[in-house]
């Protein structure tokens, strides 16, 4: 009897402490909330890093919707400096969502004027403006044509920019901070063109060949020793192996062939001739998982992220198939990348380690 009154009495004391979270949810749940967002604020993200060279990625996809993979963006970090890599849809909510800013971003810089390579551009232009009182717009760097990508979307945003001045007044939102400074430069057609450099840091453009789409660039950041190269769009180019040489992560777009032929085998039973047609030309101006392995291979890198992830892996498993025999082709670590995967290459050090910020 004393243990069924035990059990009685201790199932009635946690029925009413349920009872009790669950009467008190909405102020419990408020009172995190608050706790979170201070802390969201309040937060230092290059604070918890090593000195070195780190990699996030905004976005891994395409022009493919993706659960999983939003628009081209890569987040590089050199120290306490944050760069990006083109500005597809969702930069601004994946590098939140990733602990970052907007409003913390040094330059901007674009492979090339494909739109889910600068579709993002508008909103980030904005949040970058509004979410630090920025006085001065952010240096955007690419290649020629820059200037009408640049000017059209500031002329876009014009009448939202006057919205948020009359509204929050000049000293909260300084008329002069929104936009991007064009810094745009001619590819060279052999070797590389430096557009940064200090003791510490270099950034590094150089002609990829994506056609009809010209011009085209890649980029290679190195950072006291350590090192990225960023392939932009391309077919597999010895001119990013050459750049590639030795570099510790090589982030390199990926298309694969049998699974976007799947595509264009669907469309056609679905009586779509112009599907069909965009799936079979898109396999003629990108690299395949394989062509990356062996880039990878015979340039000695330290380790391959594969991102630009065409088309998308909506199902378990089908990383396998989109990787092909990469695996076997590059012996190091390759990783098929998603959003929210990061990369951190600590100075005076050989360590690659990849993570997951969400």
């Amino acid at each position: 009897m004393k243990s069924q009154r035990f059990f009685i009495i201790t199932l009635a004391i946690l029925l009413l402490l349920v009872l009790g979270l669950y009467l008190l949810r909405t102020p419990i749940s408020l009172a995190i909330a608050e706790r979170m967002i201070a802390q969201r604020l309040s937060a230092n993200p290059l604070a918890e890093l090593p000195d070195g060279l780190h990699v996030g990625v905004c976005g891994a996809g395409s022009p493919f919707p993706d659960d999983k993979r939003s628009g081209p963006c890569t987040l590089v970090i050199a120290g306490q400096r944050q760069f990006i890599f083109d500005l597809g849809s969702g930069t601004v909510r994946n590098l939140g969502k990733m602990g970052f800013s907007a409003g913390q971003i040094d330059a901007v810089f674009i492979t090339h004027f494909h739109s889910d390579h600068i579709d993002g551009m508008g909103e980030f232009l904005l949040q970058r403006w509004v979410s630090a009182s920025n006085q001065n717009p952010v240096p955007v760097y690419g290649p020629t044509g820059l200037e009408t990508v640049v000017q059209g979307i500031i002329q876009a945003y014009k009448l939202d920019q006057g919205y948020r001045v009359a509204h929050h007044g000049e000293a909260t939102m300084p008329p002069g901070g929104f936009g991007g400074v064009v810094k745009s430069f001619t590819p060279l057609a052999q070797g590389s063109l430096t557009l940064l450099k200090d003791a510490d840091l270099e950034i590094a453009a150089f002609t990829v060949e994506h056609g009809p789409i010209h011009p085209a660039v890649g980029y290679r950041i190195n950072y006291k020793g350590r090192s990225l190269l960023i392939s932009g769009d391309t077919v597999k180019s010895a001119v990013v192996q050459a750049q590639a040489r030795d570099v510790d992560l090589l982030l390199h777009e990926a298309l694969s062939i049998p699974l976007t032929k799947l595509l264009e085998k669907a469309a056609d039973k679905a009586g779509k001739a112009h599907l069909k047609k965009i799936f079979n030309d898109i396999t003629n101006y990108h690299t395949t998982p394989e062509q990356a392995a062996e880039i990878a291979r015979d340039a000695k890198v330290g380790a391959l992220l594969l991102n630009h992830i065409a088309p998308p892996l909506p199902l378990p498993g089908m990383e396998a198939a989109f990787l092909g025999d990469a695996g076997n082709i590059y012996q190091g670590k390759i990783r098929v990348g998603v959003d929210g995967d990061f990369v951190s290459m600590p100075v005076n050090s050989k360590q690659i380690v990849f993570s997951k910020r969400f």
